[in-house]
C-alpha cells in the first residue's frame, strides 16, 4: 500500500521490503511495524470486527476494499472473522502484494489489483473499505481529497470506510511528553534507541488535524469522521458515504 510501505517512511531497513516474500521475511516485517507503532497488532482486528458491524458489511456475501493491503493484516483477519466477505485487495506496490498473496493462498475470495484506488474506478461497487495507515503517506495537495473521494466513489451510499491513520496533534504543551512517550514505547518494544529518532521516523509523511480530515471528509462525499480508535498521534476513524 502506499501508507503500508511506512517501514520505509519509519525509517527501518530497506531490505526488508526486498522481492522475497518468504515468511521469515513477513514475520520481521510485522514485528517491526508492532515495535513502530502503538496498539498496532490490534488494528486489524478492531477495524475488521467495526466494519462487519456496519449496515451494508455486515450482510452476507457483502463486497468489501482493502485499499493499500500491504502485507495482508486485514486480509487475514478478515478471513478469519468474514470468510463469506468477497474481497478487493489493492497495492501500488508489487512487492507488498506479492507478500500479502503468498500469505493468503487459498484462502478466501480475494480479487488482486496491483492499483491505486483512483486506478481501480470502481463505482458504487463495495459494501465497505478498509484503509489502514494510507492516507498519512499521501500530501495535502488535492493527493489526499483525490483518495478519499474515489473511495467515497467505489462504496455504494451508506457503505461505511475505516480509517486508520498517523494524525498531526493539536497544539499543546504537553505535545513533547506524548512524543517522549512514543519513543519510550519503541524502546520498551525492542527498538535500537539510537534508531529512535521520531523525526526521520515521519519524514515523507503528510499528517493532517482532525479538522482538516473533516473537510476532506466532506468535500469527498463522506460523513464527519467518528473516532474509534487512538495510540499517541495514531488513530481511527469510521466514515459513511453520503447518500
Amino acid at each position: 500500500m502506499v501508507g503500508r510501505g511506512c517501514l520505509r517512511w519509519l525509517g527501518c531497513p530497506q531490505t526488508l521490503l526486498s522481492s522475497d516474500p518468504s515468511p521469515a521475511r513477513q514475520g520481521t516485517y510485522d514485528l517491526v511495524v508492532q515495535q513502530l507503532i502503538p496498539g498496532y497488532a490490534s488494528l486489524a482486528r478492531l477495524s475488521v470486527a467495526l466494519l462487519s458491524s456496519s449496515p451494508l458489511a455486515s450482510c452476507q456475501d457483502a463486497t468489501v476494499l482493502v485499499a493499500g493491503c500491504g502485507t495482508g493484516a486485514e486480509l487475514l483477519e478478515a478471513d478469519a472473522q468474514r470468510p463469506d466477505w468477497h474481497l478487493t485487495a489493492i497495492d501500488p506496490s508489487a512487492e507488498m502484494l506479492a507478500v500479502a498473496r503468498q500469505r493468503l493462498q487459498n484462502r478466501g475470495r480475494i480479487e488482486w489489483h496491483h492499483a491505486t484506488v483512483e486506478q481501480l474506478g470502481a463505482e458504487a461497487r463495495f459494501d465497505g473499505a478498509l484503509s489502514v495507515l494510507v492516507l498519512q503517506s499521501l500530501p495535502d495537495d488535492g493527493t489526499k481529497l483525490a483518495f478519499l473521494s474515489a473511495l467515497a466513489r467505489s462504496l455504494r451510499p451508506q457503505g461505511q470506510l475505516v480509517l486508520v491513520d498517523l494524525m498531526r496533534p493539536e497544539r499543546s504543551p504537553l505535545s513533547a511528553q506524548v512524543a517522549e512517550a512514543w519513543r519510550c514505547f519503541q524502546r520498551a518494544s525492542g527498538v535500537d534507541g539510537e534508531a529512535v529518532d521520531l523525526t526521520a521516523q515521519i519524514q515523507g509523511f503528510h499528517p493532517i488535524g482532525i479538522a482538516r480530515l473533516t473537510a476532506l471528509a466532506e468535500a469527498a462525499g463522506l460523513s464527519d469522521p467518528a473516532p474509534f480508535f487512538q495510540a499517541l498521534d495514531f488513530q481511527g476513524f469510521l466514515l459513511q458515504r453520503r447518500a
